[in-house]
């Protein structure tokens, strides 16, 4: 299962990555390998100063090793070794009519000392994170993806969609981080699926992703803005990082497994700012804004 889904994640970024410097027209992703001292690397790509992107990453990581200290406790496991895999991407448009977009797809392993398989999963998924509301494209993205799960189970759609809502939340800010999407962890072997069946769910979503992201960055990108909303964009982008610094666990897992610190805060935009006790005008669009981030919505 694990070569089966390193050589897909390896495709897909080969995909995404082209797709989008298409998209783009000016910038390239710069290409960085990297090694992990106790075990596996990976392949970073990182675009910055495009003509739509202003920062962007699809980076692939295979890693492995002792799982560390901290992480055992977590999984509640002794002496047990790990390999985890996956693609993780986040772009962040120059443009504030065009929202930010982040996606994971990811799989693990957890060995005893014999070298044996004594547990294993998937996880991933895929959120929107617009600084303007636009009803339509939140509509399209999670159409998008609850036709990707709909394919597999029409039961998913909706568990993964609440639990996204409920993962990418600032809790400290009590509101969403975005408008979601989907999220999912801790796929395993069950009576009605199969490892190779969460693969083809997984692999599905993952092939989902320029098809619900690309019409929206391409109507929104060339759209006129002013400083105002710049700066409005700016502002948002602080909650972004608030969370991933905060609560995201693939940060998290990242800097406790000694990951590269490059690539796990790749994620962070270029130009945030924190404005003291800010908020919108009453009934503006930033304000509409943050009452759908507060009240999360049901958007097929």
């Amino acid at each position: 299962m694990k070569e089966q889904f390193v050589a897909y994640i390896r495709a897909l970024q080969d995909t995404i990555t082209s797709r989008l410097e298409v998209i783009d027209g000016k910038a390239k992703f710069e290409e960085d390998l990297w090694n992990r001292p106790e075990g596996g690397g990976g392949r970073t790509r990182v675009i910055e100063n495009g003509a739509v992107f202003e920062k962007g990453g699809v980076n692939i990581s295979e890693v492995h090793g002792k799982l560390p200290e901290s992480m055992q406790q977590y999984f509640g496991v002794k002496d047990a070794n790990f390999f985890a895999c996956g693609l993780s991407l986040v772009l962040h448009p120059i443009n504030p009519m065009a929202p930010t977009v982040h996606a994971n797809w990811r799989y693990f392993e957890m060995y005893n000392q014999e070298g044996e398989i004594v547990d294993q999963w998937f996880g991933g998924g895929q959120d929107l994170t617009p600084y303007y509301l636009f009803e339509e494209d939140a509509t399209h993205f999670h159409q998008t993806c609850k036709n990707a799960c709909d394919k597999h189970n029409e039961t998913f759609y909706p568990k993964y969609k609440a639990r996204c809502d409920e993962y990418f939340y600032n809790a400290h800010r009590e509101e969403a981080r975005g408008l979601g999407g989907l999220f999912f962890d801790y796929c395993k072997v069950s009576e009605e699926m199969s490892m190779q069946d969460w693969f083809n769910f997984v692999t599905e979503v993952g092939n989902s992703f320029l098809d619900a992201y690309c019409p929206i960055i391409e109507k929104r990108m060339n759209l006129p803005f002013t400083n105002a909303q710049q700066t409005w964009q700016e502002i948002r982008r602080g909650r972004y990082v608030e969370f991933n610094l905060v609560h995201d666990k693939g940060t998290l897992f990242g800097l406790k497994t000694n990951g590269r610190i490059e690539s796990i805060l790749m994620s962070l935009p270029p130009k945030v700012q924190w404005v003291y006790d800010h908020h919108p005008e009453k009934d503006s669009a930033e304000e509409k804004l943050l009452s759908v981030l507060k009240n999360p919505k049901n958007w097929v």
